[in-house]
């Protein structure tokens, strides 16, 4: 019996017959879930100890063709789309919740450009102009391993969607010239090109989210720098430092999407938002395998106690096993619809899976803290870290938890264009 549970304790945390996966969508997953075991888990603990960036995960991702998981088919990429691409996700954040969500941030670059702008409107002279662009891209990713990073967070209400990007591009001849900051830009320091939103905006014009930009700027240009410390609570690895742009020059081939798509993304594709979510998965289900390992006596770096037979440790196990279902039964269905012109009823769904694993991946972390006793609160153990990692999901821009649950309000009450006299 002990053999064969032993054997299940890597199963795959969406059962490819169970929740109808095609054996594409099995194969990359599984590729994913024996990665992260073998080339993750083993260097998470350093990492986050010394708050440094796990640049050789990038570089095995690479040779595994990981980085490209979402190029296109026909640009030499996997062609995963954004179900699969969240499964996959979840299985990385399972043995390494820093490396699953800096990975997000460089994947984005290419589902965002590729099968997600495919769904969007443009002529077609704007389609080809962007499919030309995108592929030089994606060639520095296939080819070089060039890592793309996605610095968000301004510390002011752009992120959210609320006003426009702080950060601008001024059209010149050629291309544009950016100015402005990123806080928690994940990857800093590491990345070789840095997907910046910005607003563009000519001299006298008003600023406006219709304007935004998305441009792949290369960390080596002039201007570009990186400030500050980074010391957080959790998610250290992911070195998410200060990224600053004064006066950068970026050639038009630069752009990620065409002028427009993004507004158009992040209104037609609101589930494009809910990348983040994955690694969040993938901790909750870390800490429940945690929690029973360790009291099955089988947790690697303890000592070979059972404590099963306490009738409190297993009404546990039993709480947290229900959490955990119930959340990846929610987010399924949330990853599943994601498309262009979703219903009322499927973004409210959406924000609601966001806000679930969000905040249950910590409540079952927290949990098994208290079930699994005092050793469990040690740094040599992942459950410490699991911990930390996933309180920081709740925080994440652009669909904070309270976000979530203001729009679901709002929005569940109102209809579009509704006022209150």
């Amino acid at each position: 019996m002990n053999v064969q549970l032993d054997a299940h304790q890597d199963d795959p945390i969406f059962a490819p017959d169970a929740f109808r996966l095609t054996d594409f969508q099995a194969g990359l997953i599984g590729k994913a879930r024996r990665f992260g075991k073998a080339k993750l888990a083993p260097r998470a603990a350093k990492h986050d100890r010394e708050a440094t960036f796990p640049i050789e995960n990038f570089r095995d991702m690479h040779a595994e063709g990981l980085l490209s998981i979402c190029i296109p088919t026909e640009d030499g990429g996997t062609g995963a789309d954004f179900q699969t691409y969240c499964l996959a996700a979840a299985e990385l954040g399972r043995y390494d919740g820093a490396t699953a969500l800096s990975w997000n941030m460089h994947v984005c670059s290419t589902l965002w450009s590729g099968a997600l702008s495919d769904d969007l409107e443009m002529t077609p002279e704007v389609r080809a102009g962007h499919l030309a662009r995108r592929r030089m891209h994606y060639q520095r990713i296939l080819n070089d391993g060039a890592i793309y990073a996605q610095p968000f967070s301004e510390g002011g209400a752009a992120a959210a969607g609320g006003v426009a990007f702080g950060t601008e591009a001024r059209p010149v001849d050629g291309g544009f010239i950016v100015n402005g900051k990123k806080i928690f830009a994940s990857l800093s320091g590491s990345a070789d090109y840095y997907g910046v939103l910005c607003t563009e905006r000519a001299e006298g014009a008003a600023a406006s989210r219709r304007n935004t930009l998305y441009l792949g700027i290369p960390a080596k240009a002039e201007g570009v720098s990186v400030v500050g410390d980074w010391d957080p609570l959790g998610m250290r690895g992911t070195v998410s430092r200060t990224l600053l742009f004064k006066n950068v020059f970026v050639p038009e081939d630069a752009m990620l999407m065409p002028r427009g798509v993004y507004f158009q993304a992040a209104t037609r594709w609101p589930h494009m938002f809910l990348t983040l979510s994955p690694t969040y998965m993938g901790l909750a289900q870390a800490a429940y395998d945690f929690t029973v390992a360790y009291l099955r006596g089988e947790a690697p770096g303890t000592p070979p106690v059972k404590r099963r037979m306490f009738p409190t440790k297993q009404i546990a196990v039993a709480e947290m096993r229900i959490m955990l279902e119930q959340t990846k039964a929610l987010w399924f269905q949330a990853i599943t619809e994601a498309c262009p012109n979703p219903t009322k009823e499927q973004v409210l769904r959406a924000y609601a899976a966001q806000h679930t694993v969000m905040e249950n991946a910590n409540a079952i972390a927290t949990k098994a803290i208290r079930t699994c006793g005092g050793q469990s609160m040690l740094k040599s153990l992942p459950l410490e870290r699991i911990y930390r990692d996933s309180r920081c999901g709740a925080l994440m821009l652009p669909w904070t938890a309270e976000i979530c649950v203001d729009r679901i309000g709002r929005e569940a009450l109102y209809q579009p264009g509704e006022k209150d006299e």
